[in-house]
């Protein structure tokens, strides 16, 4: 791949660009563009324009480089390449930083705000966690006899999402919120990256699925329960500083907790990984602990 993006920068006018790279399918170019790598055209087109609306919103987003000949992307040998500038800042590192965490709740209610015109602008994947829940997630916890997760633990924790998910507003969410995809610049949001995942879906999925995050980083440094609590009251706080949610949603973040906590573990089943798929479980039952501490945070 390497060889072949040196093939393709002339098209950009860039003449022996120093490659580095720095995710499975991107690689950064003289410490100033990034070129993504595409099978699926229509997932690239799409992720064009999130950025052009997201930039038309004051929104930081990584903007195009058109290629010489001005189109904004290049097709070569069945993939596409797309070159964008290189975002300023960096993923943020003290993840126990209540201040931090408070800055993470406010860029994914402002990424949600800017995402509610793009959905009047493109057609996206509605997706629903409830159905996942009763469909492929079932059918591969079933497939492994129930050996990884307790049925009894899965129904209820299945039955109470049901009973509150028509309360739930959806709308397109970013579906991948981990520091990773957020860059910070001198204590300020500069960017967001990566919306290979975005689809419609309940909104809260998002702040869920970055505090579970944070909970399955294999560090010597891990959350304790006290730190891990004060983290969520900080990126609820964040995020209502820009966007209320309802009662019923705060009511129903720990069950989405753990939902998540069960796609993964039903996931890592499906790729043979039982390592990843027992550490899924043991935050779900961590999760299935602090209930009550969570719903506190919240209030």
């Amino acid at each position: 791949m390497k060889e072949k993006i040196k093939q393709i920068l002339p098209l950009w006018g860039i003449e022996n660009g120093h490659l580095l790279q720095i995710y499975s399918s991107a690689w950064e170019i003289n410490h100033s563009y990034v070129i993504k790598v595409y099978d699926d055209k229509k997932q690239l087109e799409r992720n064009i324009r999130i950025s052009e609306i997201l930039l038309d919103c004051s929104i930081p987003a990584a903007g195009i480089v058109p290629t010489e000949t001005g189109e904004k992307y290049a097709a070569y040998k069945n993939q596409y390449f797309l070159m964008s500038k290189k975002l300023q800042g960096s993923n943020i590192s003290d993840i126990k930083d209540k201040k931090a965490a408070w800055k993470m709740g406010c860029a994914i209610a402002q990424l949600h705000v800017a995402f509610m015109k793009c959905e009047r602008e493109i057609k996206f994947w509605d997706n629903s966690l409830l159905k996942e829940m009763k469909g492929w997630i079932w059918e591969n916890l079933a497939d492994n006899e129930w050996k990884i997760l307790n049925e009894e633990e899965y129904s209820k924790t299945v039955e109470l999402l049901e009973s509150l998910y028509d309360y739930l507003p959806k709308q397109l969410i970013h579906r991948d919120v981990h520091f990773g995809n957020f860059l910070f610049f001198e204590g300020s949001l500069s960017g967001y990256i990566d919306f290979d995942l975005s689809q419609r879906n309940i909104r809260i999925f998002d702040i869920c699925y970055f505090l579970t995050g944070l909970l399955a980083e294999e560090t010597d440094d891990a959350f304790t329960k006290m730190e891990w609590i004060e983290n969520v009251k900080s990126v609820i706080a964040g995020y209502e500083s820009i966007l209320l949610l309802s009662e019923k949603e705060k009511e129903a973040v720990p069950c989405v907790m753990e939902c998540i906590e069960i796609l993964f573990a039903a996931y890592f089943i499906s790729t043979n990984d039982t390592k990843h798929a027992n550490d899924a479980c043991n935050v779900f039952h961590f999760l299935q602990n602090c209930e009550s501490d969570i719903k506190n945070a919240i209030r």
